[in-house]
């Protein structure tokens, strides 16, 4: 075919498309021969334009000489003639391709079962076997639907639902022992924390206030005829500890021991001697631990060591001499006139203090004895082992 001509040759700017004709196919060239697309045997080769003075760009034709002889080809490949049974799968894999996933009778997916095999023979018949087993057994149960989040529960659903968020026995039971487990810890830390702190902050400000009463009815010149239980009358002064404690009458663990104070033993078969007596032994109780603990570090006194007792008209100071560190509550006789296991020999002017033990129980009893080494009048004022 002769291409058509543009109304302005030989480089004018102005070109009609229109008048291009509809771009023909592709031919090979220079020649098409055997071996080569659309080519065989005998096929001529495409001519040249018509005109060669004006050629197409996209018939351009290269420069240089067009090669001459039979051009090279390749050897056809053997032809693949396929047998009937692979001809049936193919068939059946295209129409179900054809009718894609959504058409009526096309499954959504495929086993392994339903792929077609592409192995040997062997391979897909048993592919095929596999797939007419399938058909004959039963069917695997359908899947649930997807629940509907916007759709409101049936009655047999709610049930479900309030009985899968109910906990069973057990997780209620063991949430039931840890909460009685940790009030019971919280319970013994707020008693720990009363017993070791609180009692001795109420007991220090008991003791105080008690303390300030026996020295005010000093100054008022008071002297009662005879002190009742849990009535304060002298003050103790061990340097040694630091400690500074009224004495009240009887040894009563609410009136007395519990408030702080240490108690003179003053009833019945424990009654002892006054400092002012001229013979005796002065014996007294307080405690080691808590509301107050003014006798815990008596086990650290050592002989010589001063311990004064002052009262309305005198300074009374003893020597510590001995000690007992444990010994049953039952043994009364380390608070006799001349205590048992003391030292002592015989009479004399003696003090004795008593305190539990070990720490923090009372199931023994702590002891230590002293002796009067000095009997001076408030009037002189205080002793040496109080001045410095």
């Amino acid at each position: 075919m002769t291409p058509v001509r543009p109304e302005h040759e030989h480089g004018s700017p102005w070109f009609r498309a229109t008048n291009l004709p509809e771009p023909e196919p592709e031919v090979p060239w220079p020649y098409a021969g055997p071996g080569t697309p659309g080519g065989g045997e005998g096929t001529p080769a495409p001519q040249p334009y018509a005109d060669a003075a004006w050629q197409p760009q996209q018939h351009a034709v290269p420069p240089g000489p067009l090669p001459t002889g039979p051009a090279p080809t390749d050897p056809a490949p053997a032809p693949v003639v396929p047998d009937d049974e692979t001809m049936a799968l193919r068939t059946e894999e295209t129409r179900r391709i054809a009718a894609g996933p959504g058409a009526a009778g096309a499954p959504s997916h495929r086993s392994a079962a339903d792929r077609p095999a592409t192995g040997g023979r062997a391979e897909r018949r048993k592919a095929a076997k596999g797939r007419g087993r399938r058909r004959k057994g039963s069917s695997p149960a359908p899947a649930a639907p997807p629940q509907d989040p916007g759709r409101p529960l049936t009655r047999v659903e709610a049930r479900r639902a309030a009985r899968a968020r109910k906990d069973s026995v057990g997780v209620v039971a063991s949430r039931v022992v840890g909460e009685v487990f940790i009030t019971f810890g919280v319970v013994m830390l707020l008693f720990v924390t009363y017993q070791l702190w609180w009692t001795n902050i109420r007991a220090g400000l008991e003791a105080d206030e008690a303390k300030k009463g026996i020295e005010n009815a000093w100054a008022e010149g008071r002297k009662p005829d005879a002190f009742e239980p849990g009535q304060g009358f002298a003050i103790m002064y061990i340097p040694k500890l630091d400690v500074v404690v009224p004495i009240a009458e009887g040894i009563n663990k609410e009136k007395v021991l519990d408030r702080g104070m240490v108690g003179h033993y003053a009833e019945g078969q424990l009654k002892t001697a006054m400092p002012s007596d001229k013979q005796g032994n002065f014996a007294v109780a307080g405690h080691r631990n808590t509301h107050g603990e003014p006798f815990r570090y008596i086990n650290r006194l050592t002989p010589g060591d001063p311990i004064v007792v002052e009262t309305q008209d005198a300074y009374y100071t003893y020597e510590m001499a001995s000690i007992l560190p444990q010994t049953p509550p039952s043994n009364v006789s380390v608070i006799q006139p001349v205590p048992q296991g003391s030292g002592f020999t015989g009479p004399g002017r003696y003090i004795t203090l008593t305190t539990c033990t070990p720490e923090f129980t009372s199931t023994y009893r702590m002891i230590v004895w002293g002796k009067m080494v000095e009997e001076r009048p408030r009037s002189k004022g205080k002793p040496d082992a109080l001045v410095g």
